[in-house]
């Protein structure tokens, strides 16, 4: 016979434990089955016992499960496990990273809004804003990430959300969260914050007083490179329309790699503290270096926004920039030089990488908007792994010696 199991039982035992406790356990509701891991749900859709039930479920008037493009079990785990590690009321799980962002917007914004959007973003979050937001009649306009007085001036009446990664892709650009907040909630406006190169092992923006936070899960949540996916997280009152957005649009994350993310999520601390500890290795070792013109990482007492990083992170993070001599030219002689680093654009990696962001990453961007956000030629970016740090620097070394 079945075990008989209390699924509720789980939630009221971890009020108040530790982040490390929350990424193994939060979310789980076992099945009757009583089985210890996170269950997988291949289903498309779900039986209901009566005609009165299907109907009160698809109207949204009894909690349940309707169709897996927006209630799966598995997909939901990994969503209040993410709600619970940002300390949100509610997470949206999403297709990708670039769907967060796209859910977000269309949920929350309408033709005749206003974003203002930081200079120092992925170059596909450019690109999303530029050719299709705008095109629906979006008003977005750029703004320095760190420059507090200058989002304060650029904001409008019209203004809506304030759009921020913090540290930045690949510069590792800062802003004071706490103070753009306030900026943003004087003039009515949200705040969101791509918090994919922190996590939240590193960094919870809504604690700072953000309202909204959003990742990619292939980075740092799978950590192995796997699959794709992306969340949102804030309050229900917000997370309520993107979930319309997603029921209707249907973006949304795969069963399977809901699963794969809440493995992920076990062991995200470790990780995250093991590639933090690589990445400020190697920016020392590299800022030292001959060849190496300027290190952008936020662990080393020279970035300008240290003390911030500091007061506003628990960590500096695993993605480490630098700036090399020649240009373009001396960029890649670099990089093909190393043979141990992979030569891709992905981060988040168990697995070091390695790319040339002009060419890849901000490759869409015109040379304007690349000079806007600080992405030169010569700039070559790191997203260093867990392999051993003196066989990365040996690695490292072979480029330098091309240069």
């Amino acid at each position: 016979m079945t075990q008989e199991w209390d699924a509720g039982r789980l939630d009221s035992d971890l009020e108040g434990v530790a982040f490390d406790t929350l990424a193994v356990r939060a979310g789980q509701h076992r099945t009757p089955e009583g089985e210890h891991s996170d269950p997988l749900f291949f289903t498309s859709s779900y039986v209901f016992r009566t005609a009165a039930d299907a109907a009160a479920r698809f109207a949204g008037e009894v909690p349940g499960n309707v169709y897996s493009r927006y209630t799966n079990p598995t997909v939901r785990a990994f969503e209040e496990r993410i709600a619970a590690l940002e300390s949100a009321e509610q997470a949206v799980a999403t297709s990708t990273g670039m769907a967060a962002i796209l859910s977000t917007v269309m949920a929350l914004c309408s033709a005749g809004d206003h974003v203002l959007v930081s200079q120092s973003v992925f170059g596909s979050t450019i690109s999303l804003f530029e050719k299709y937001f705008k095109r629906f009649g979006v008003q977005v306009d750029y703004v320095p990430l760190a420059d507090l007085s200058a989002w304060e001036q650029a904001i409008k009446a019209n203004t809506k959300l304030l759009f921020v990664e913090s540290p930045s892709n690949p510069l590792a650009e800062l802003v004071d969260i706490a103070a753009l907040a306030e900026v943003a909630h004087a003039k009515g406006a949200m705040l969101v914050v791509d918090n994919c190169f922190s996590t939240p092992a590193l960094q919870q923006p809504l604690k700072l007083g953000a309202d909204i936070v959003v990742h990619s899960a292939t980075k740092f949540i799978d950590g192995q490179g796997r699959c794709m996916g992306g969340v949102v997280a804030g309050r229900s009152e917000q997370m309520k329309e993107v979930v319309g957005f997603l029921r209707t649009a249907g973006p949304s994350l795969s069963p399977f790699n809901a699963w794969i993310f809440l493995k992920g999520l076990e062991t995200l601390s470790l990780r995250m503290r093991a590639h933090c500890a690589n990445a400020q290795a190697l920016a020392e070792w590299l800022e030292q270096q001959d060849g190496i013109e300027k290190v952008h990482y936020a662990g080393l007492e020279s970035h300008p926004q240290h003390e911030l990083a500091k007061r506003q992170m628990t960590g500096f993070g695993a993605v480490v920039s630098f700036e090399v001599k020649d240009g373009k030219a001396g960029a890649w002689r670099f990089i093909d030089a190393t043979r141990l680093i992979s030569i891709t654009a992905n981060l988040g990696d168990s697995k070091t990488t390695i790319t040339h962001p002009g060419t890849t990453s901000h490759g869409r961007l015109s040379p304007q908007e690349r000079e806007a956000a600080g992405i030169r030629d010569s700039l070559i970016r790191v997203a260093v792994g867990l392999e051993d740090v003196a066989d990365l620097k040996a690695d490292l070394a072979r480029g330098l010696a091309a240069l």
